[in-house]
């Protein structure tokens, strides 16, 4: 149960996006019930907490005082909850991650299940965003910790570990180009391939890289899923560019083959591990935060 009422919790939400409906979508609550919320908070306040603009709604002076408040409450609150965590050790605590779409599959799923079963007392919470917001969302609060494809530079947060995620071609594990060490970006034009589109930010590199190249992909289809791409190869309607993340679980299971594409001015994307530099972390986001840095460093 929220420790603070319905109405703090609608007032941050509104004063977050500008918008009650905007709010009702976020929180699943009807637009007219969080509307009857602010009223009445506004009503015993004796206060406006927002100007009712055409474009949506903005804070007020008392509202911006009130919001304020709020966040030093969340925070005092965050604290009290971790200090009561590290009094329980191990046996109980929870942590909250910022994650991309790519990451819902592969080492993170199988990661967090290994920890359910040695430590089944702590609660993970996964939220599935968007990575330009996850720094933001981070500085506010809303995570413990968040893994981010190439992070923006953001003085408030600190990069705890990095990996480099090499680009390649997945293919069946009986296809020529999986017999490969390492394919130089020509492979592109010898087999069908299955083309990354946006808004998949794959296509950036890879365009890139024809432009640098001269060379024109034999591409068969383009797909803006990285799983439909991963399900055309394995039907053999061609090979696919993907990150070696993206196939991650495929090929630990033989399913699919991956080949880096060798380039001396390709940039592998960089996998980094990110907190906010002023949060206290509980010991269960600690140790969680440790258990993949050592993925990091044994198996990635």
């Amino acid at each position: 149960m929220p420790v603070f009422s319905r109405f703090l919790r609608y007032f941050m939400a509104v004063a977050q996006h500008g918008s009650i409906r905007k709010a009702s979508d976020e929180l699943h609550i009807a637009a007219s019930a969080i509307d009857r919320q602010i009223l009445q908070g506004e009503k015993l306040l004796g206060t406006l907490l927002f100007e009712r603009l055409p474009t949506g709604l903005r804070l007020t002076t008392a509202g911006e005082l009130l919001l304020t408040s709020c966040r030093h409450w969340s925070r005092d609150l965050n604290t009290l909850k971790i200090q009561l965590d590290n009094l329980k050790g191990l046996r109980q605590g929870t942590a909250d991650i910022l994650i991309p779409d790519a990451l819902t599959k592969g080492f993170l799923p199988v990661l967090l299940g290994r920890l359910r079963e040695s430590h089944p007392g702590i609660l993970v919470s996964v939220h599935v965003r968007k990575s330009q917001n996850m720094g933001e969302l981070l500085v506010k609060g809303h995570a413990d910790f968040a893994l981010m494809f190439n992070p923006s530079h953001m003085r408030e947060l600190t990069v705890r570990a990095h990996k480099e995620i090499p680009l390649g071609f997945i293919s069946l594990p009986s296809h020529p180009v999986a017999a490969l060490s390492e394919a130089r970006f020509s492979v592109a034009a010898e087999y069908p391939v299955i083309v990354p589109s946006p808004p998949l930010a794959l296509w950036r590199p890879i365009g890139l890289l024809e432009a640098e190249t001269g060379i024109e992909i034999a591409a068969v289809a383009r797909a803006d899923n990285i799983q439909m791409i991963k399900s055309l190869v394995q039907e053999g309607t061609g090979i696919g560019i993907l990150s070696y993340l993206d196939a991650y679980d495929e090929v630990q299971k033989k399913q699919l083959a991956f080949t880096p594409i060798v380039h001396k001015k390709l940039t592998p994307l960089s996998l980094a591990l990110c907190v906010d530099r002023s949060r206290q972390l509980s010991t269960a986001a600690r140790f969680i935060i440790s258990e993949i840095e050592n993925f990091f460093l044994e198996q990635l």
